[in-house]
């Protein structure tokens, strides 16, 4: 593309004053369909060539959208495209998202979350161990010891020894995420008050602990539980945690690998005895593609139980076909 060419404003025509088209906006867009940035990016690039190849000087917002579905579609394919129409209408939901992203220390939770907040538009994201760092604050180590503990070495806090048919480790951590969870359910209850979206993320966001069902329809609640089967790749990812922070050495992670391993073991069991839904992380794109997907179920399914069955998205395809 000449610079010519890429120096034209293309206006969106129906926008008060007129914008013109912004590579950096639509790419914002397209990245809620499950795309990397990278390749969300190259999506708004792929359009604007397709504008400036047809000479088009205005375009109103529907066009622009049609448009982006098919240039979606055939960049990526028909599942991004489809999560790009559907999230057009999830977008109108008048209740706040809560996402939940539960698993064990170094299943990669908060990158992930912080990856998502950033293509869903969510500001506020929101560890469980910065819930445990206020509840210190409230409660000394000697009332409340599991508090001062990691997730998975809390059975070293604990008062009584359990019986020997009974995994302390296990004792430990639902010790400590039950305090914690009083917390994580005042930050839900904060959201539905506040209409404001969040991602809650942490070892302590376990199923059976987080009564979702209390909050009814005042918030759009979707609950995740991510593992790393694979203990090798487990392991690398402290590793890479090592490299990056001295303030958490590897050596910790590896002398407790087996506990944290146990948790895990744990959490999944609850997710799969309380219904959420368990992602294998083996790719970090693909996880995060996958709780996208999950998100988009989730809140059409919302809006289709508020007015009836909703029809499925149409994506309109070059010639006039449709899909």
């Amino acid at each position: 593309m000449k610079r010519g060419k890429r120096s034209t404003q293309i206006i969106i025509s129906d926008r008060d004053p007129g914008l013109p088209y912004s590579k950096g906006l639509m790419a914002s867009q397209v990245i809620v369909s499950g795309l990397s940035p990278y390749r969300a990016y190259k999506v708004a690039e792929r359009i604007e060539d397709h504008l400036l190849e047809r000479g088009v000087r205005s375009i109103t917002s529907e066009e622009l959208q049609a448009l982006a579905v098919r240039v979606i579609e055939e960049e990526a394919g028909e599942r991004y495209a489809r999560n790009f129409v559907r999230w057009q209408e999830v977008a109108r939901l008048d209740v706040p998202l809560v996402l939940l992203i539960g698993g064990a220390t170094g299943v990669g939770k908060s990158t992930i979350a912080t990856q998502i907040a950033a293509r869903l538009g969510v500001v506020r994201v929101i560890p469980s161990d910065s819930v445990r760092e206020v509840m210190r604050g409230l409660f000394s180590r000697e009332l409340m010891p599991t508090l001062y503990t990691s997730s998975f070495d809390a059975d070293s806090a604990l008062r009584e020894p359990p019986s020997r048919t009974v995994d302390r480790v296990v004792v430990g951590f639902r010790e400590q995420t039950a305090a914690v969870a009083v917390g994580l359910r005042a930050l839900i209850e904060r959201s539905a008050v506040e209409g404001t979206s969040a991602i809650i993320e942490g070892a302590h966001v376990v199923p059976g602990f987080v009564d979702l069902d209390r909050f009814g329809d005042r918030v759009l609640s979707v609950p995740v539980v991510v593992t790393v089967e694979d203990e090798e790749i487990h392991r690398s990812h402290f590793q890479a945690r090592s490299a990056d922070s001295s303030a958490r050495p590897f050596d910790r992670y590896l002398t407790n690998f087996d506990n944290i391993r146990r948790v895990q073991k744990y959490i999944k069991s609850q997710a799969l005895s309380h219904d959420w839904p368990v992602i294998t992380s083996y790719n970090l794109d693909q996880t995060i593609g996958a709780i996208i997907d999950l998100v988009v179920d989730r809140a059409t399914e919302r809006l289709a139980r508020g007015r009836g069955p909703a029809p499925e998205p149409v994506l309109e395809l070059e010639g006039g076909k449709t899909r």
